[in-house]
């Protein structure tokens, strides 16, 4: 864990409520020291993702139970995702030394510097910006999962994306097409050329077309989006195929996507297609073989807008508002 003692001042993001973006701050605070398998990075850009907006609003309410902090976060500085470099290491870290650029998962990332532990964290991409790295980890690192560890893709399947111009669904549809699957890409009109633009074999617009028709059936579907009946997800699958929950917004604020998860897991005990969900992880593991995609040309993070830190509460409203094509980036 970070120490109490303050060495120095930074720059940060902070929050002392849950709410809307209106309960961001912008202030000086104190730096946080590490110790042990902890490493401490000078943030140069941090990335944003849903389950930042989580963290903020609270919502759905299961997590502050699970342990987020049932009247105010336990954390009080915004941000997971980060990119940047060594500014020192505990003394359990074996893998880096101050001034290595690193890119991963740490707590607090809407800041000047934040803390990771070491087995989240990876060299970053010698092809990428620390703008760029800072859009990948906790993103990449779930569509990696996700195809891999629950969908157990092969080359040669049929992959359907729903949800596929976001964060996790445009490296979701990368991933997919550098494993050898084709690919089919779901998301809204004004969305369909950066499907097009990352790969997709064919892309679908939910506004006018039903991907459970009848006319299409996949051996794996991710369902990032987080909406649909699992009846229905189902009828886009083939006879042994396998859906994977990624999402879960519309479950309510109490459990979320949750009640949905619980009944996948139940249903696939009794019939003969895969209903999995999962909790995605950054590991360093799978930062490495990211970056390896990464720098041999098969993946390319697509950033939509950056911001300031100071304007972080505008790029988290942005989020919200569904506009996002890929990801936003906040720069330190």
């Amino acid at each position: 864990m970070v120490t109490e003692k303050v060495t120095t001042q930074m720059w940060a993001v902070v929050q002392d409520t849950y709410g809307d973006a209106g309960v961001l701050r912008h202030e000086r605070i104190g730096r946080p020291e590490v110790t042990g398998n902890e490493v401490l990075v000078r943030v140069q850009a941090a990335g944003l993702d849903r389950g930042t907006w989580h963290l903020m609003t609270g919502k759905p309410y299961l997590m502050r139970i699970a342990g987020l902090g049932f009247r105010g976060p336990k954390v009080r500085v915004l941000g997971r995702d980060l990119a940047g470099t060594v500014e020192a290491v505990g003394s359990a870290v074996t893998r880096f030394a101050v001034g290595d650029e690193v890119y991963g998962a740490g707590r607090g990332s809407f800041a000047e510097y934040a803390v990771a532990v070491e087995d989240q964290l990876a060299r970053k991409p010698v092809n990428l910006s620390f703008e760029q790295a800072a859009a990948v980890p906790v993103s990449a690192a779930t569509a990696l999962q996700a195809l891999t560890d629950q969908g157990r893709i092969e080359a040669g399947q049929q992959v359907l994306v729903i949800g596929a111009s976001g964060g996790v669904g445009s490296y979701a549809v990368q991933l997919a097409k550098a494993f050898g699957a084709e690919v089919t890409g779901v998301a809204g009109t004004a969305k369909l050329d950066l499907l097009r633009s990352l790969g997709a074999d064919r892309v679908l617009d939910y506004t006018r077309d039903d991907y459970a028709d009848g006319t299409h059936h996949y051996d794996l579907v991710l369902d990032i989006a987080g909406n649909a009946g699992l009846s229905r997800l189902r009828r886009a699958l083939t006879p042994k195929g396998t859906v994977v929950l990624v999402g879960g917004e519309d479950g309510g604020d109490l459990t979320g996507g949750m009640n949905r998860s619980v009944r996948a897991l139940m249903l696939s005990m009794v019939v003969s297609q895969r209903l999995a969900w999962f909790v995605a992880k950054v590991r360093a593991g799978d930062l490495e073989r990211l970056t390896a995609l990464i720098e041999a040309g098969d993946v390319t993070p697509s950033i939509d807008r950056t911001y300031p830190l100071d304007q972080a509460a505008d790029a988290i409203r942005h989020l919200a508002s569904g506009h996002v094509r890929g990801k936003a980036v906040i720069t330190i």
